[in-house]
C-alpha cells in the first residue's frame, strides 16, 4: 500500500512512501500475530547458533553463518515477520545459507597450537578426555555425511524436531526427511562396526 507524504517546502510534489499495510492500519491483514525481529532473536539466537555449530562443526563459522542469515531476514522481516513460525523459517535460512557456503570454494586454514598454549588452557581440575574422544569421533562421522543427510539428523536428534517440522525446514516432504535421516544412521551404524572391528 502507498501512502503520501508532502515534503516540507510548499512548492514540491507529495512523494509516496510505501509502507506496510500493518504499519498504515495498525493491525496485520492476515490476522496472524506479528512477530518483532529482537524477540525472535533473543528467544531463538542460542538454539540457531547450536544448531549451525553441529552442522558446521566450528562455533566461529557457524557464528558468521547465523550472521549472515539475520542479515538476510532483516531486510525481508515484514514478510518473515507474520509467519506463524519464523524460527523455523530462520532454520531454512541457515540450513540454506549453509548449503551454499558447502558448495562455494572456501578455504579452511588451520594453526597448530603448541602443546603449551594448550596446557595454558587446560583445565586441571578433571579429565575429560574420554567425552572429547566421544564427541570427536561423532563429530568426524556427521561430518562425513552428506549435508541433507547431516541436517536431519541434527535437526531430529540435537535440535528435536519432528519429521513435518524438519520437512518444513528443509523444504522438502516428511518422507523425504525419513528416507534422509535412514539412510544417515544406517551410514552411521556401518561406520561404527567398522571402526569397532
Amino acid at each position: 500500500m502507498s501512502v503520501w507524504t508532502q515534503t516540507s517546502r510548499p512548492d514540491s510534489a507529495a512523494v509516496p512512501v510505501v509502507r506496510p499495510l500493518h504499519a498504515v492500519t495498525g493491525a496485520v491483514a492476515s490476522g496472524t500475530p506479528e512477530h518483532h525481529l529482537d524477540e525472535v532473536v533473543r528467544a531463538h539466537l542460542p538454539a540457531l547458533l547450536r544448531y549451525a555449530t553441529v552442522l558446521t562443526g566450528d562455533g566461529h563459522t557457524a557464528a558468521d553463518l547465523v550472521q549472515e542469515v539475520l542479515l538476510r531476514a532483516h531486510v525481508r522481516w515484514t514478510r518473515i515477520g507474520l509467519m506463524e513460525r519464523p524460527d523455523l523459517y530462520l532454520r531454512r535460512m541457515v540450513t540454506n545459507e549453509h548449503l551454499s557456503w558447502r558448495r562455494r570454494w572456501h578455504v579452511r586454514t588451520v594453526h597448530p597450537s603448541s602443546d603449551d598454549v594448550l596446557a595454558a588452557h587446560a583445565d586441571p581440575a578433571h579429565d575429560h578426555a574420554h567425552r572429547v574422544v566421544e564427541d570427536d569421533a561423532l563429530w568426524r562421522r556427521l561430518s562425513e555425511l552428506p549435508p541433507r543427510q547431516r541436517a536431519v539428523l541434527v535437526l531430529r536428534y540435537y535440535e528435536g524436531l519432528a519429521d513435518l517440522e524438519i520437512a518444513q525446514v528443509l523444504g522438502t516432504s516428511a518422507a523425504t526427511v525419513r528416507s534422509h535421516a535412514s539412510r544417515a544412521l544406517a551410514t552411521l551404524r556401518v561406520a561404527d562396526l567398522t571402526t569397532e572391528s
